[in-house]
């Protein structure tokens, strides 16, 4: 029994049910519940889902959790837990990334390379790269060492 719901609460549907009310192939759905993408209890030879499972399944394969744009797309594959899981080796995919991390610094503000190593070094080791690619791609200037966000960067994520 799920938590805080009576007998008389529980509602529980067959695979087949499960497939009516998805308008998917009742096989497709049996094996879902096989290989465990979708939860539900073997009762005999069929399954039953309850309700709050099948609202689970809907709620984890729902789109509205699907990125909008190519950047959202690119923050989601190349950043985990806040922390960026390697440098994308793709031009585009790369811009994304740094105009990410440099939409988190202050504008106007003047940081000195040791500040803007630790900054970097939050997200990813490797600081003397991206430190190198925000001046490449002009995202940040540099002069006698020290680093100032480009005007047109900031407004992003």
């Amino acid at each position: 029994m799920e938590q805080g719901q009576s007998p008389s609460q529980l509602k529980f549907f067959t695979s087949s049910e499960v497939a009516d009310i998805l308008k998917m192939n009742p096989q497709v759905i049996a094996r879902k519940l096989q290989a465990g993408e979708m939860e539900g209890y073997k009762i005999g030879k069929d399954w039953r889902v309850s309700e709050s499972q099948l609202l689970a399944f809907l709620e984890r394969h729902s789109n509205k959790n699907a990125p909008k744009t190519p950047a959202d797309k690119t923050l989601k594959d190349f950043f985990e837990h806040g922390k960026l899981k390697s440098i994308p080796t793709a031009r585009g995919k790369r811009i994304h990334v740094l105009k990410h991390l440099v939409s988190k610094l202050e504008y106007n503000r003047v940081y000195t390379e040791k500040e803007i190593n630790e900054f970097v070094m939050r997200f990813h080791e490797d600081f003397c790269t991206i430190r190198r690619e925000f001046i490449m791609n002009k995202l940040m200037v540099r002069n006698g060492g020290k680093y100032k966000v480009v005007a047109q960067s900031k407004p992003l994520a």
